[in-house]
């Protein structure tokens, strides 16, 4: 059976950056093992894709939208009132620029798409499913399938976590369910031949009359080149990584508190990786508790580079109380490393009882003593880490590698063209998502 013939629409698709670009770029790459693809992406990705060897006018389109799109981001950065903040903001301000790139898109391969020269088109960025598609009724119109996705995000904020969401500058979020609303949206998923959706909670808010064409595929996936290590602690003391931005949702701040009395008994170390407003506060806190000979603040690293710290720990702690993805816990999991995480959202799908370990989502002050009972636990059995961290290894190469993906997503493209029925990827599996 031939490749199918797809045309990858990735707005964002960046191999020098991290966050959704990193994945439009991952996922675009992987595809072009399954299908036969040629990228359109947004001309600030130009250089990079050239030096990561991809040819122009064959491989991929850059798209010149910049007329629009730079303006606007320069808006929604001042929007956003601070940097690492306000992101819900900067995303709906910067969504308004996206209705002008897919017109040009259409201007270069509408002609194309109409002839039939493209079996399948795929919109894999941007991600969030707060963006309608121009391209979906057209496609639909000239006959060509149109996939829509990963889409994820707008993971409510739990309950009890105002003052984060507040210091956050998520002020747009109270009003973001009035998305569903928006011009275009109900006419994208209607003329979907098939959506990708990243997590339960984006399927949960697809009108049900268009459910029955949504394949569950978290967008975040693993190079096995760049996590290619295995986690070799030293025995003795418990040793726990946090991975992520210094910000209030990622629960850094809980994360020290919950396991101060562990760090002042010598019974674990803490390894804390990543930059933001609130590496200066967490530092405080850690010589206020009397933990800081016991905590390495690492700073910023290069995602290349994190392994090298990551790959030296028992379990990666990350208390993050609003993840859509949580890429970090695929790159532990890589490893051969658990995830102690809290039970919400892309960590919660992500984490399955025998790969890793979870606690309830709750309040600031459920989820701190929690988190240490867990740690405590840990600590008092170590073969409990390394027992899991092996499956969680198994189940990244079983699901998570960008060619496991491509492969998943290529049986997509079958199902759409009918060449197969409708793919599930883990109700089968032998890890199955909860």
């Amino acid at each position: 059976m031939a490749k199918p013939r797809v045309l990858i629409i990735a707005e964002a698709a960046n191999p020098e950056w991290v966050s959704v670009p990193l994945i439009g770029w991952s996922l675009s790459q992987a595809l072009g093992a399954v299908a036969d693809v040629h990228v359109v992406t947004q001309i600030r990705n130009r250089e990079a894709l050239l030096r990561a060897g991809w040819q122009e006018g064959r491989e991929f389109t850059a798209i010149d939208s910049e007329a629009f799109a730079r303006p606007l981001w320069r808006l929604g950065s001042a929007l956003r009132m601070g940097e690492g903040k306000g992101w819900t903001m900067l995303q709906a301000v910067s969504a308004l620029s996206y209705p002008y790139f897919e017109r040009l898109v259409w201007h270069q391969f509408g002609k194309r798409i109409a002839a039939g020269v493209f079996d399948v088109v795929h919109r894999v960025t941007p991600l969030s499913p707060t963006v309608p598609s121009l391209l979906a009724a057209r496609c639909a119109r000239a006959g060509v399938p149109f996939v829509l996705g990963p889409l994820n995000g707008g993971v409510p904020w739990p309950k009890g976590f105002d003052a984060e969401r507040r210091r956050e500058r998520e002020w747009l979020s109270y009003l973001r369910g009035a998305y569903k609303a928006l011009p275009g949206r109900r006419a994208t998923l209607r003329h979907a031949a098939a959506i990708l959706v990243g997590s339960h909670h984006t399927e949960s808010e697809i009108p049900t009359a268009q459910r029955g064409k949504c394949v569950y595929l978290p967008e975040n996936g693993i190079d096995p080149a760049r996590f290619s290590r295995q986690a070799t602690p030293a025995p003795g003391a418990l040793r726990a990584c946090f991975v992520g931005r210094m910000v209030p949702y990622k629960g850094g701040d809980m994360l020290l508190e919950a396991a101060a009395p562990l760090l002042q008994a010598g019974r674990m170390t803490l390894d804390m990786v990543g930059d933001g407003p609130m590496l200066p506060v967490l530092r405080a806190q850690a010589e206020t508790l009397g933990i800081a000979q016991a905590v390495t603040f690492h700073g910023w690293l290069a995602h290349e580079d994190v392994q090298d710290v990551l790959s030296r720990a028992h379990v990666l702690s990350f208390p993050s109380i609003r993840e859509f993805g949580g890429g970090v816990v695929l790159e532990a999991m890589a490893l051969g490393m658990p995830a102690l995480i809290v039970d919400y959202a892309g960590p919660g799908e992500l984490v399955t009882p025998d790969v890793g370990f979870k606690v309830p989502i709750g309040t600031r002050a459920e989820i701190v003593p929690r988190f240490r009972a867990a740690l405590e636990d840990l600590s008092e059995h170590p073969g409990k880490a390394a027992e899991a961290g092996a499956r969680a290894r198994e189940r990244v190469a079983a699901h998570f590698t960008w060619p496991r993906k491509a492969a998943q997503v290529a049986r997509v493209y079958d199902w759409v063209l009918g060449r197969g029925g409708k793919p599930s990827f883990f109700d089968d599996a032998p890890f199955d998502a909860p």
